[in-house]
This record gives structure tokens, sequence and C-alpha cells, in this order.
């Protein structure tokens, strides 16, 4: 996704990391990088407000349950494969082995 104009912060960068940027876990210089790139380009912004919206969805949806700890590992030990680009598709997602995650 790109609006076709050329940023400072590149498209794919930004929506790279934007759960990141959703959940405050990068540092205050690329909070301001990004906040300046949604200012510039609309389809990352609409693409923000959307991940913004199913993010509350399921927060006020599933938000009062505890999850428990091994899924939690499963869940972000596959998270860890794809960012590392040891899965890529949904179908090698799917066939993966989990394994525990050190949290």
């Amino acid at each position: 996704m790109s609006c076709g104009e050329p940023h400072e912060t590149d498209c794919s960068e930004v929506l790279d990391h934007l759960y990141e940027f959703l959940d405050s876990e990068m540092p205050d210089v690329d909070r301001t990088k990004f906040e300046q790139h949604f200012e510039e380009c609309s389809p990352c912004l609409e693409k923000y407000g959307l991940e913004q919206a199913v993010k509350k969805l399921v927060k006020r949806c599933c938000g009062r349950d505890d999850v428990p700890a091994d899924l939690r590992a499963k869940v972000m030990g596959r998270l860890d494969l794809i960012r590392s680009g040891q899965i890529g598709s949904e179908r090698d997602v799917a066939a993966a082995p989990v394994t525990p995650r050190e949290s």
C-alpha cells in the first residue's frame, strides 16, 4: 500500500511496524516519524484507523478473559517465525511447528 508519493519514512516500514505504533512499543523518535507519515499519507492513515478500530473491538469483546500462558507463548512463537521470514504464507503458518517462546 502506498499513496505513490515519496515520504521520509517508507509506507512499507510504517505498515510493518504498525502494531508497535498502536501498542506504544516504539521509541518516541519513531512514533514522531510515523505520526508525520500519517499526516502525509492517507492510505496508511486509513490502514492505521482500521487496525485501531479492530484492536478496540477485540479489547471490548475479549479483553475480560485471561489468555492461557501456553497459548500466548504459541502465538508469540508463530509471530516470531513470521517476522523472521522463516514462514510467510498462511499455509506455512498453519503447518509450522509450535514451540513456546520464553516470555
